[in-house]
Protein backbone atom coordinates (compact mmCIF):
# COMPACT_ATOMS: atom_id res chain seq x y z
CA UNK A 1 0.00 0.00 0.00
CA UNK A 2 1.34 3.43 -0.93
CA UNK A 3 2.22 5.83 1.88
CA UNK A 4 -0.27 8.70 2.38
CA UNK A 5 0.59 11.90 0.54
CA UNK A 6 1.67 14.62 3.00
CA UNK A 7 -0.86 17.44 3.32
CA UNK A 8 -0.04 21.12 3.33
CA UNK A 9 -1.96 22.91 6.08
CA UNK A 10 -2.88 26.61 5.86
CA UNK A 11 -3.18 28.04 9.37
CA UNK A 12 -5.22 31.04 10.49
CA UNK A 13 -6.26 32.15 13.95
CA UNK A 14 -8.56 34.71 15.56
CA UNK A 15 -10.19 35.45 12.23
CA UNK A 16 -13.36 36.91 13.85
CA UNK A 17 -15.40 36.43 10.70
CA UNK A 18 -18.46 38.09 12.24
CA UNK A 19 -16.62 41.42 11.95
CA UNK A 20 -16.43 41.11 8.16
CA UNK A 21 -18.73 42.41 5.48
CA UNK A 22 -19.97 39.92 2.90
CA UNK A 23 -17.38 41.24 0.46
CA UNK A 24 -14.54 40.98 2.97
CA UNK A 25 -15.56 37.43 3.87
CA UNK A 26 -15.52 36.47 0.20
CA UNK A 27 -12.07 38.03 -0.17
CA UNK A 28 -10.72 36.09 2.79
CA UNK A 29 -12.18 32.85 1.44
CA UNK A 30 -10.50 33.58 -1.89
CA UNK A 31 -7.20 34.08 -0.07
CA UNK A 32 -7.60 30.73 1.69
CA UNK A 33 -8.55 28.98 -1.53
CA UNK A 34 -5.52 30.44 -3.30
CA UNK A 35 -3.01 29.13 -0.76
CA UNK A 36 -0.90 26.16 -1.79
CA UNK A 37 -2.63 24.00 0.79
CA UNK A 38 -4.64 20.81 0.95
CA UNK A 39 -6.46 21.68 4.18
CA UNK A 40 -7.07 24.64 6.49
CA UNK A 41 -6.76 25.00 10.27
CA UNK A 42 -8.49 27.63 12.42
CA UNK A 43 -7.26 27.90 16.02
CA UNK A 44 -10.29 29.57 17.53
CA UNK A 45 -12.15 32.87 17.71
CA UNK A 46 -13.86 32.18 14.41
CA UNK A 47 -17.08 34.08 15.12
CA UNK A 48 -19.68 34.17 17.93
CA UNK A 49 -22.19 31.55 19.02
CA UNK A 50 -25.04 32.88 16.89
CA UNK A 51 -22.98 33.20 13.69
CA UNK A 52 -20.41 30.42 14.06
CA UNK A 53 -22.17 27.68 12.11
CA UNK A 54 -23.24 29.69 9.04
CA UNK A 55 -19.84 31.34 8.76
CA UNK A 56 -17.95 28.05 9.03
CA UNK A 57 -20.26 26.54 6.41
CA UNK A 58 -19.74 29.53 4.13
CA UNK A 59 -15.95 29.18 4.32
CA UNK A 60 -16.12 25.43 3.73
CA UNK A 61 -18.31 25.90 0.64
CA UNK A 62 -15.91 28.50 -0.73
CA UNK A 63 -12.64 26.62 -0.24
CA UNK A 64 -13.88 23.04 -0.79
CA UNK A 65 -11.19 21.37 1.27
CA UNK A 66 -10.98 20.02 4.82
CA UNK A 67 -11.29 22.74 7.46
CA UNK A 68 -10.12 21.62 10.90
CA UNK A 69 -10.89 23.88 13.82
CA UNK A 70 -10.87 24.39 17.56
CA UNK A 71 -13.02 26.95 19.33
CA UNK A 72 -11.95 30.13 21.09
CA UNK A 73 -13.57 32.15 23.84
CA UNK A 74 -15.33 34.49 21.37
CA UNK A 75 -17.01 31.51 19.73
CA UNK A 76 -19.09 31.08 22.90
CA UNK A 77 -20.18 34.73 23.15
CA UNK A 78 -23.98 35.07 23.45
CA UNK A 79 -24.27 31.34 24.03
CA UNK A 80 -23.33 28.53 26.37
CA UNK A 81 -20.25 26.32 26.24
CA UNK A 82 -22.26 23.09 26.05
CA UNK A 83 -24.57 24.33 23.28
CA UNK A 84 -21.75 25.59 21.08
CA UNK A 85 -19.72 22.44 21.51
CA UNK A 86 -22.75 20.29 20.72
CA UNK A 87 -23.27 22.26 17.53
CA UNK A 88 -19.58 21.89 16.59
CA UNK A 89 -19.73 18.13 17.13
CA UNK A 90 -22.89 17.82 15.03
CA UNK A 91 -21.36 19.93 12.29
CA UNK A 92 -18.24 17.78 12.35
CA UNK A 93 -20.34 14.64 12.00
CA UNK A 94 -22.45 15.87 9.10
CA UNK A 95 -20.32 18.25 7.02
CA UNK A 96 -18.15 16.87 4.21
CA UNK A 97 -15.42 19.43 5.04
CA UNK A 98 -15.68 20.70 8.61
CA UNK A 99 -14.01 18.88 11.50
CA UNK A 100 -13.95 20.06 15.13
CA UNK A 101 -10.72 18.53 16.40
CA UNK A 102 -11.94 17.46 19.88
CA UNK A 103 -14.47 15.22 18.14
CA UNK A 104 -11.74 13.06 16.54
CA UNK A 105 -8.65 11.49 18.17
CA UNK A 106 -6.17 12.69 15.54
CA UNK A 107 -5.80 13.58 11.87
CA UNK A 108 -3.04 12.01 9.81
CA UNK A 109 -1.39 14.75 7.77
CA UNK A 110 1.38 12.55 6.41
CA UNK A 111 3.24 9.33 7.18
CA UNK A 112 5.16 10.99 10.04
CA UNK A 113 2.82 13.82 11.09
CA UNK A 114 -0.48 13.99 12.96
CA UNK A 115 -2.76 16.83 14.05
CA UNK A 116 -4.61 16.84 17.38
CA UNK A 117 -6.42 19.65 19.07
CA UNK A 118 -8.64 21.02 21.81
CA UNK A 119 -10.20 24.43 22.38
CA UNK A 120 -8.33 24.98 25.63
CA UNK A 121 -9.24 27.75 28.05
CA UNK A 122 -7.38 30.35 30.09
CA UNK A 123 -7.29 28.68 33.51
CA UNK A 124 -6.27 31.54 35.86
CA UNK A 125 -3.25 29.64 37.15
CA UNK A 126 -0.42 31.80 35.79
CA UNK A 127 0.07 35.41 36.80
CA UNK A 128 -1.90 36.94 39.67
CA UNK A 129 -5.60 36.25 39.24
CA UNK A 130 -6.58 37.61 42.65
CA UNK A 131 -5.11 41.06 42.01
CA UNK A 132 -5.76 41.26 38.28
CA UNK A 133 -8.01 44.20 37.30
CA UNK A 134 -8.74 42.60 33.90
CA UNK A 135 -12.41 41.95 33.17
CA UNK A 136 -12.88 40.15 29.87
CA UNK A 137 -16.09 40.16 27.88
CA UNK A 138 -16.00 36.39 28.43
CA UNK A 139 -17.23 36.99 31.96
CA UNK A 140 -20.26 38.91 30.71
CA UNK A 141 -21.15 37.33 27.35
CA UNK A 142 -20.66 33.59 27.99
CA UNK A 143 -23.64 32.17 29.87
CA UNK A 144 -21.58 29.78 31.98
CA UNK A 145 -19.39 32.57 33.37
CA UNK A 146 -21.71 35.57 33.43
CA UNK A 147 -23.30 35.00 36.84
CA UNK A 148 -20.16 33.99 38.74
CA UNK A 149 -18.30 35.97 41.36
CA UNK A 150 -14.48 36.07 41.25
CA UNK A 151 -13.98 32.92 43.34
CA UNK A 152 -16.50 30.80 41.48
CA UNK A 153 -15.21 32.10 38.15
CA UNK A 154 -11.71 30.97 39.04
CA UNK A 155 -13.04 27.52 39.93
CA UNK A 156 -14.85 27.35 36.59
CA UNK A 157 -11.71 28.42 34.71
CA UNK A 158 -9.73 25.73 36.53
CA UNK A 159 -12.28 23.11 35.46
CA UNK A 160 -12.18 24.24 31.84
CA UNK A 161 -8.38 24.19 31.77
CA UNK A 162 -8.34 20.76 33.40
CA UNK A 163 -10.81 19.49 30.79
CA UNK A 164 -8.49 20.53 27.97
CA UNK A 165 -5.51 18.98 29.72
CA UNK A 166 -7.36 15.70 30.30
CA UNK A 167 -8.26 15.46 26.63
CA UNK A 168 -4.67 15.97 25.50
CA UNK A 169 -3.39 13.56 28.15
CA UNK A 170 -5.67 10.96 26.61
CA UNK A 171 -4.93 11.48 22.90
CA UNK A 172 -1.30 12.61 22.82
CA UNK A 173 0.28 9.27 23.85
CA UNK A 174 -1.49 7.47 21.00
CA UNK A 175 -0.34 10.03 18.45
CA UNK A 176 3.23 10.15 19.77
CA UNK A 177 3.55 6.38 19.69
CA UNK A 178 2.76 6.38 15.97
CA UNK A 179 4.01 9.69 14.57
CA UNK A 180 7.39 11.40 14.72
CA UNK A 181 5.81 14.87 14.64
CA UNK A 182 2.56 15.93 16.28
CA UNK A 183 0.97 19.33 15.66
CA UNK A 184 -1.24 20.45 18.55
CA UNK A 185 -3.92 23.04 17.81
CA UNK A 186 -5.38 25.02 20.70
CA UNK A 187 -6.69 28.51 21.19
CA UNK A 188 -5.01 29.63 24.41
CA UNK A 189 -1.21 29.78 24.80
CA UNK A 190 -0.15 26.96 27.13
CA UNK A 191 2.94 28.71 28.50
CA UNK A 192 3.81 32.18 29.75
CA UNK A 193 6.65 32.29 27.19
CA UNK A 194 4.08 31.96 24.37
CA UNK A 195 1.72 34.65 25.65
CA UNK A 196 2.82 37.37 23.25
CA UNK A 197 1.21 40.77 22.84
CA UNK A 198 2.75 43.62 20.87
CA UNK A 199 6.12 41.90 20.93
CA UNK A 200 6.20 41.40 24.70
CA UNK A 201 5.23 38.62 27.10
CA UNK A 202 2.03 39.44 28.98
CA UNK A 203 2.35 40.52 32.61
CA UNK A 204 0.75 39.06 35.75
CA UNK A 205 -2.47 41.02 35.22
CA UNK A 206 -3.12 39.43 31.83
CA UNK A 207 -1.56 35.98 32.17
CA UNK A 208 -4.46 34.48 34.19
CA UNK A 209 -6.83 35.29 31.33
CA UNK A 210 -4.54 34.41 28.42
CA UNK A 211 -2.71 31.17 29.33
CA UNK A 212 -3.66 27.59 30.15
CA UNK A 213 -1.13 26.21 32.60
CA UNK A 214 -2.86 22.81 32.80
CA UNK A 215 -2.42 22.25 29.07
CA UNK A 216 1.20 23.36 29.24
CA UNK A 217 1.97 20.81 31.92
CA UNK A 218 0.58 17.99 29.78
CA UNK A 219 2.56 19.13 26.74
CA UNK A 220 5.80 19.43 28.68
CA UNK A 221 5.26 16.01 30.23
CA UNK A 222 4.61 14.44 26.82
CA UNK A 223 7.67 16.06 25.24
CA UNK A 224 9.93 14.89 28.05
CA UNK A 225 8.55 11.36 27.86
CA UNK A 226 9.13 11.24 24.08
CA UNK A 227 12.42 13.07 23.42
CA UNK A 228 12.67 11.45 19.98
CA UNK A 229 9.35 13.03 18.92
CA UNK A 230 8.56 16.66 18.11
CA UNK A 231 5.56 18.62 19.40
CA UNK A 232 4.56 21.82 17.60
CA UNK A 233 1.79 23.87 19.17
CA UNK A 234 -0.28 26.38 17.18
CA UNK A 235 -2.38 28.84 19.18
CA UNK A 236 -3.75 32.37 19.18
CA UNK A 237 -5.96 34.33 21.61
CA UNK A 238 -3.51 37.16 22.35
CA UNK A 239 -3.47 38.64 18.82
CA UNK A 240 0.32 38.85 19.19
CA UNK A 241 2.68 36.77 17.07
CA UNK A 242 5.68 34.99 18.53
CA UNK A 243 7.57 31.72 18.80
CA UNK A 244 8.61 30.09 22.07
CA UNK A 245 10.93 27.08 22.28
CA UNK A 246 9.95 25.45 25.54
CA UNK A 247 12.10 22.34 25.07
CA UNK A 248 14.30 21.16 22.21
CA UNK A 249 11.34 19.10 20.96
CA UNK A 250 8.51 21.42 22.05
CA UNK A 251 7.84 24.71 20.27
CA UNK A 252 4.82 27.01 20.46
CA UNK A 253 3.79 29.36 17.65
CA UNK A 254 1.31 32.06 18.64
CA UNK A 255 -0.48 33.67 15.72
CA UNK A 256 -0.99 37.40 15.30
CA UNK A 257 -4.35 38.93 14.43
CA UNK A 258 -6.21 42.17 13.80
CA UNK A 259 -9.98 42.57 14.05
CA UNK A 260 -11.48 42.91 10.60
CA UNK A 261 -8.28 41.77 8.85
CA UNK A 262 -8.07 37.95 9.00
CA UNK A 263 -4.80 36.58 7.69
CA UNK A 264 -3.15 33.27 6.91
CA UNK A 265 -0.29 32.72 9.34
CA UNK A 266 1.44 30.39 6.94
CA UNK A 267 1.26 27.07 5.14
CA UNK A 268 2.73 24.19 7.11
CA UNK A 269 4.41 21.41 5.18
CA UNK A 270 3.98 17.98 6.73
CA UNK A 271 6.43 15.95 4.66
Amino acid sequence: MAAPTPLRLAWATDVHLNFLSREDLAAFCSTLAATASDAVLFTGDIAEATSLRPLLEAVARAIERPLYFVLGNHDFYRGSIAAVRTMAAELSATSPWLRWLPSIPHVELGPDTALVGHDGWADARLGDYERSPVMLNDYVLIQDLASLDRRRRREALHRLGDEAAAYLRRVLPQALERYRRVIVATHVPPFKEACWHEGQISNDDWLPHFTCKATGEVLREAALRHPERRLEVLCGHTHGAGVAEILPNLVVRTGGAEYGEPAVQGVIATA
